[in-house]
Order: structure tokens, then sequence, then C-alpha cells
């Protein structure tokens, strides 16, 4: 199950509410989206997308995969109701289905390695019934990521599982250092591999408001009187993370420790960093630079020459209607200019 249906504005001026951050292609030729269910189909059976109305034709179209198992939300609802949406349907059809969980936006270059740590979360999962997340070995004192605490093993049919003792919200940077200097902290990576029975399960012990959200489309056949029956559900559905909601409550969660290299890509930033910008060296996405004594940027410009001179570590983003010119280490922050466009009425850039 890949999750499509976030709007990625910390990548305003390329993401947009018409073509978002999982269509853009940002390095290799294909789209965030594109990758990730290429890398979901290395372990899965099928492959179900969560997206917005706006999108679903658009998702058909680049994936591929048939409309029965595109679930179109129709408002936004943050991932609880998504997960719960997916888990629904899909128990419906397969009560003994294993689900896993796939933001759409992710990059992981190693796709053979994330297949084989799917699978030994699929086995846990289906095996004890535990709701399963990968944890990534931080490389850095990363203070934009969630962190997972690592609890005792799981059991000794499950080598190199382990509970998960606590979920830490995004740290501040003292914090962030001391978790990597201690050890037993990991990235949430926002990838989950569980039941669908279970988490269901769980929706209804830790998350009654989200349980009652989802009667109007509980059992009911996916055909006439659907859409009706879904907008009702998310009328009434609350606007919560799926960790917020329920994972940081449950006692059922374990974690998979990963070492490949995982970036949500989250930021200009962040890109940069999996492009491997740094000190002396730039690098262009799109379009042609002339740069003279400025090295650690960023650019995407396809339809006119960007000329640096004397400048580091910037992120020049030109979108044709609309140019950023930013700070990498300032990307974050971003959705404030977005907040601001769209409080002066700028709908037409958003």
């Amino acid at each position: 199950m890949i999750l499509a249906g976030g709007a990625g504005e910390r990548f305003w001026p390329r993401s947009r509410a018409r073509i978002p951050k999982p269509f853009l292609s940002l390095a290799d030729g294909e789209s965030l989206l594109e990758a990730a269910v290429a890398r979901a189909r290395r372990f899965a059976g099928e492959v179900w997308v969560v997206c917005g109305r706006e999108h679903a034709r658009r998702v058909t179209r680049v994936t591929g995969i048939p409309a029965r198992r595109i679930l179109v939300e129709p408002r936004r609802r943050n991932t609880a109701m998504a997960v719960g949406l997916a888990a629904t349907r899909i128990a419906a059809q397969s009560p003994e289905a294993v689900l896993g969980v796939l933001p759409a936006d992710h990059r992981i270059p190693d796709a053979a390695a994330f297949a084989r740590a799917m699978r030994r979360a699929a086995a846990a999962a289906d095996r004890a019934g535990a709701l399963v997340a990968l944890g990534v070995r931080p490389t850095r004192p990363e203070t934009g990521y969630g962190y997972l605490q690592q609890g005792p093993p799981a059991g000794r049919g499950f080598p190199g599982l382990h509970r998960v003792r606590r979920f830490v919200e995004k740290p501040g940077a003292s914090r962030a250092r001391r978790f990597l200097r201690r050890g037993g902290f990991y990235w949430n990576a926002g990838i989950f591999v569980w039941r669908a029975q279970a988490i269901l399960e769980e929706i209804e012990a830790h998350a009654p408001a989200l349980h009652r959200a989802l009667a109007p489309v509980r059992g009911r056949p996916w055909g006439r009187g659907a859409s009706q029956a879904l907008a009702a559900a998310y009328r009434r559905a609350p606007s919560l993370s799926v960790d917020v909601a329920v994972l940081e409550r449950s006692r059922r969660v374990w974690m998979v420790p990963v070492d490949f290299r995982w970036s949500d890509v989250g930021t200009w930033e962040s890109l940069a960093e999996e492009l491997g910008v740094g000190a002396g060296r730039n690098r262009v996405l799109g379009g042609d630079l002339v740069a003279h004594e400025a090295a650690g940027n960023l650019v995407w410009a396809d339809r006119r020459l960007v000329a640096l001179l004397g400048v580091d570590g910037l992120a020049v983003i030109d979108a044709g209607d609309a140019l950023l010119v930013a700070r990498l280490d300032r990307s974050p922050d971003v959705r404030h200019l977005v907040r601001r466009l769209a409080s002066r009425n700028r709908g037409d850039l958003l």
C-alpha cells in the first residue's frame, strides 16, 4: 500500500497541488512514485495506492495499477485514515492479508536490501501479529526525522528484530547528537508492515474516533453508494498520523533495524545531500549552469540559463512561473512561503 496523498509543500515551486512531489523525477529519470511501485513489486503480491481524487487518473497512467486497487480519498485526513481505509478494504477481500505501508516519495537506492527487510518484517507480522516498523540506522544527528528507541529482542524465533521501546518526535540538535552517541535510536522511516486485521484491532483499541469514522465503509461492498459512504467516513475522521493515533500507544510494535541508505527527500537540502552536493560540487537537475567561485549549490531550471557568482549552499529552483532562491539549510522553511502565498490568494502558484 503506497501513500501518495501528501502535498510536498517543502518542494515548492516544483511540487504543486496539480503535480505534487511523488510525481517529480528528481535524479534518475523515473518519478518517486514509479520508483516506490517498482520497489513494492519486488516483494508484494499486489500493489495498492491511496491518493487524492485530483491525482487518481495520473496515478493509474503512471503506475499501470488497476483502478480497483487505487483508493481515492475525498479529502486529506493524514496517514491514520489512509491506513484505516486501505486495511478495511483489503481485509474485506483477504482477511489474512499482510499489508506493507510505503510512502510514495522516498528514495532508497538499494531496492534489493529494502525488499529483504520487508520480507523479514512481513514474516514477523504474519506469525506474531506484530506491527513492524523499519528503523534506519542514523548517520548524522538529524533533527528533521522522528526516532524509534530500540527495546528488547522480539524473541528467539525472530532474530535481529526488536520491540520498540518508544517513539520520539523530531528532537532538537543536542538531543539528536545524544541519540547518535548513545546508540539504540533509529530513524523512523514511516515504513510499516502488519496484518490488515491487526492494525484494525489496534485502531479500535487506541483510536476509537477513527474506528467510528470507518463505520460507513466497514462491511460495505465497494460499488454503488461507496462514494457517499466514503465521504461520510472522511467527514468524521480525525486528521492524525498513524504514529500518533495508534503506534505510540500500542504494545505490539516491533522494529527491523536496517543499514541501507534511505532519505525521505523532504527538503531541497536533503535532496542535495542525497545527490552529493557539497564543498566544490554543484548539481544541476535541469537546465544549464554557469558558475564562477560558486559551489555546493542545487540548481533546477529547465528553460533558462542560471549564472551563479560567488555564492555557496543555495537552492535555485526555477519552475517557469515562480523562482525560489534559498539557502539550502533554510529549505525546510519553504512551507512558510507556501502559506504566505495562500494568504495572498495566489492559488495559481500552489
